[in-house]
């Protein structure tokens, strides 16, 4: 309230330009001004994300604090102020932080029990196909989801169980030729 002359006036703050885009961003609408013919596939979103994307979306307060909080650093501000998940550099244990962070529940493990939705995939021009021994992918993945099966007079071949995959992309980042893809 603010005295005006003899009278008692309301004033309401006008929203700010970020207000306004909160309220109305579309993400499915940036492709056309991008120049992109069909939208953008989802953003990876932090463990527990409530899907489909659109529902996270609107659930999320971007307040940053499941960012904030990642131990392994694995959380980043994404397009539109939203969190994503990066693999670049390490894996997701699953420690929860970010869940018990977030405040309006956008991640919520009583209501979305999987972490995550994709699984591993090990794509063309992996190390064993050359002849070159690595298990580094092996080695990372705690849920043994990536296995090598031993070969009569050869290296062991790399198999991946998509089942037992978590998602938590552990693997992702110790690949050296960046063949594993979660998808």
């Amino acid at each position: 309230m603010h005295l005006v002359g003899a009278n008692l006036i309301s004033i309401k703050p006008r929203p700010c330009h970020a207000d306004i885009v909160a309220l109305y961003m579309d993400p499915s609408r940036r492709s056309f001004l991008r120049g992109r013919a069909r939208p953008p596939r989802p953003a990876p979103r932090p463990p527990w994300a409530l899907a489909p994307d659109a529902a996270f979306l609107q659930a999320c307060t971007r307040c940053g604090d499941c960012v904030d909080i990642c131990p392994q650093k694995v959380l980043v501000v994404g397009d539109g102020g939203f969190p994503e998940i990066r693999f670049e550099f390490a894996g997701c244990t699953l420690c929860g932080e970010c869940e018990r962070a977030c405040a309006p529940c956008a991640l919520d493990s009583g209501r979305q029990p999987q972490a995550f939705k994709v699984r591993i995939r090990v794509a063309e021009g992996c190390l064993h196909e050359q002849g070159v021994e690595c298990r580094l992918c092996g080695d990372a993945c705690d849920a043994r989801a990536l296995r090598f099966r031993p070969r009569v007079g050869g290296l062991a071949l790399l198999e991946a169980d998509r089942e037992a995959c978590t998602g938590c992309g552990a693997c992702l980042s110790l690949c050296p030729p960046r063949v594993l893809k979660l998808d």
